[in-house]
């Protein structure tokens, strides 16, 4: 069975996070690099096309935060803190966050993508040209870069598929150039 439809038989067919049942699609949380039902929520375009930033935010959509921040489910539960956070602004998310709980392992997969950090403070990568760099993002390198403790030169025009932010450092982002994994500087990279 494909994890779509494992997301929903357990939803019932219906969003998960605001239980429309139209126009449903599989989401996997960030910075998730594989699909799988844990890191999977099945939900309606209305919340995937807010939650992915296409459109500007609806709050009282959200309302139904309510609801869904209760759920079974883990990865609805990250879901909805995490758009709890991006919320918290209007005042009532505020309420919803204090009364959440997230075990220690959840909370730390639910701040993976910075969403409880301020504007300020949060970490933002960027290519050369100044686009905002996301994980599992494809880039392409600008210049020859020679990797450290190898003898490899990684060539102007290697495309690197699904890189990694560095959380603590806005220059680092990691991809994969043949078989190595290596650590890139963002201002040697172009988003693709």
């Amino acid at each position: 069975m494909s994890v779509l439809q494992t997301l929903e038989d357990r939803s019932n067919k219906s969003c998960e996070l605001c239980t429309s049942k139209e126009q449903l699609k599989q989401y996997t949380l960030p910075p998730s690099l594989n699909e799988n039902v844990d890191n999977s929520v099945l939900v309606c375009n209305t919340c995937f096309e807010q939650i992915e930033g296409q459109v500007d935010m609806d709050v009282n959509h959200w309302r139904c935060l309510n609801d869904s921040m209760w759920n079974e489910h883990v990865a609805v539960q990250i879901l909805s803190w995490r758009m709890l956070q991006r919320l918290r602004g209007e005042g009532w998310p505020k309420d919803l966050i204090d009364m959440m709980y997230l075990d220690d392992e959840a909370m730390a997969l639910a701040r993976a993508t910075g969403e409880h950090e301020d504007e300020s403070a949060k970490i933002i990568h960027r290519d050369v040209n100044g686009v905002v760099l996301e994980t599992g993002d494809s880039v392409v390198l600008v210049k020859d870069l020679k990797v450290k403790g190898s003898s490899m030169v990684a060539k102007q025009g290697t495309a690197v598929r699904n890189i990694r932010l560095d959380h603590e450092n806005a220059e680092y982002i990691e991809g994969k150039v043949g078989s190595q994994q290596i650590v890139i500087i963002t201002k040697y990279v172009k988003k693709l």
